[in-house]
């Protein structure tokens, strides 16, 4: 297969995938690239609104969520190489924020809080094993918010539905996926001085040459923003309020300074421009296309180090979702035949045994809560990011075209 075939195959996929607005998808996007950031293969297809008059195109905004992640990952790792902050001094991180210091667990069966056994590192948090959750995911915070007379809203903008979460296991004693990387944010303001997003945008984005990825869309660029769409347990989807609206209501320098910079799930951006961070690391840390270096290699090497090789199968049955207007149950995100050890590297998945799709070992990836996916496989120099704007998490049909989109790029490359 050509690249030119793989392309038309995408382009009649994803169409297929929009052509019934009801049950299938509203809009989606997908790109490719190369280590050389050039676009492998890329289409958008659909309307930004249901049943609209207003293509997805090349500079659709989407709602990145937990893409963010990775982002903030880099910023972080930033901060490593400068010295300003390290991976395993907890003292350091304690001193950068206090808060963290006086975090104590919740502990299910006596309704109590407790001391943890053990300390939170930069570490832990980027890999998800300091003993945070996300309320949505996971009932116990629900319960400890009703013994304190509170809700935890992750998506209200207020910095305090997060930090007043308690932890919910020791740390390093399990996986749990939850804010961990919102504090790991909060650790490069107090250290920096500035905003999340400020320090993205001097540090990430701009050197990269990006203009589009922000933590709070200009006029121009709410413009072009997707719709979020709400799927019932029926298949057919309706329009639903933005699950991030209050960062897009947030239209004035004043507003925005009340709004939490979430390195969790803080972010919109274009596809296209996303994808040329993740060429970036494919090229070794340095933008193909601006010169200009945002990670060491030996930095990057660091982050693709699986950090859980004691839980081998961390995700995989998970149990069901605390609430699944948000999340689906997924047995499996990416299924691989005789269940390989799955790890976690420094804030993204690795599938550390080479993919049905076609994907090399140890390729890094993650996703965001309206179904957003991103890949970055450094063994075969293939990086991309497919983009839908519905939820619950794991959409059947976004991740389908995941799937049949990234096996169709892979397939051409095999006959190039």
């Amino acid at each position: 297969m050509t690249i030119l075939q793989a392309q038309r195959i995408i382009e009649e996929s994803l169409d297929q995938a929009t052509k019934d607005q009801l049950n299938g998808l509203h809009g989606i996007a997908f790109v490719a690239v190369n280590k050389n950031g050039d676009v492998l293969a890329q289409h958008a297809s659909g309307t930004r609104t249901q049943n609209g008059s207003d293509p997805v195109d090349n500079e659709t905004m989407f709602y990145f969520a937990s893409c963010t992640k990775f982002i903030t990952a880099i910023a972080c790792m930033q901060l490593v190489e400068q010295g300003r902050i390290c991976l395993d001094d907890a003292e350091a991180l304690y001193k950068a924020v206090p808060e963290l210091k006086e975090k104590q667990v919740f502990d299910v069966q006596t309704g109590e809080l407790r001391p943890p056994k053990g300390d939170i590192t930069l570490r832990k948090l980027l890999a998800h094993t300091a003993g945070f959750g996300y309320s949505f995911f996971d009932p116990r915070l629900n319960m400890y918010g009703q013994k304190v007379g509170r809700t935890f809203a992750e998506w209200s903008g207020n910095m305090k539905d997060l930090t007043d979460q308690p932890l919910l296991q020791d740390p390093d004693t399990i996986w749990e996926y939850g804010i961990n990387i919102d504090w790991a944010g909060i650790a490069l303001e107090k250290i920096t001085g500035l905003t999340l997003g400020e320090y993205c945008k001097r540090c990430i984005f701009e050197p990269l040459g990006l203009k589009n990825i922000t933590f709070f869309p200009d006029a121009e660029q709410k413009k072009n923003i997707m719709t979020m769409l709400q799927r019932d347990p029926s298949g057919t989807m309706t329009q639903r309020p933005h699950l991030y609206q209050v960062a897009l209501d947030a239209d004035t320098p004043e507003k925005q300074t009340k709004i939490f910079n979430s390195g969790g799930a803080g972010s919109f951006g274009r596809p296209s421009e996303y994808v040329q961070i993740l060429a970036a690391i494919l090229n070794g840390g340095v933008s193909p296309k601006t010169g200009h270096r945002i990670l060491e290699q030996e930095t990057i090497d660091t982050m693709w180090v699986n950090q859980i090789p004691q839980f081998p199968d961390f995700a995989r049955a998970g149990p069901e979702p605390a609430d699944t207007t948000l999340a689906n149950r997924a047995p499996e995100m990416y299924p691989q035949a005789g269940n390989p050890p799955q790890g976690w590297g420094l804030s993204m998945f690795l599938t550390i045994q080479p993919g049905e799709t076609g994907r090399g070992a140890n390729t890094g990836w993650w996703a965001g809560i309206s179904n957003q996916y991103w890949w970055c496989d450094r063994e075969k120099g293939v990086a991309g990011m497919i983009c839908g704007q519905v939820l619950p998490f794991g959409d059947a049909n976004v991740v389908g075209q995941w799937f049949a989109c990234e096996k169709a790029v892979y397939d051409a490359l095999i006959d190039t």
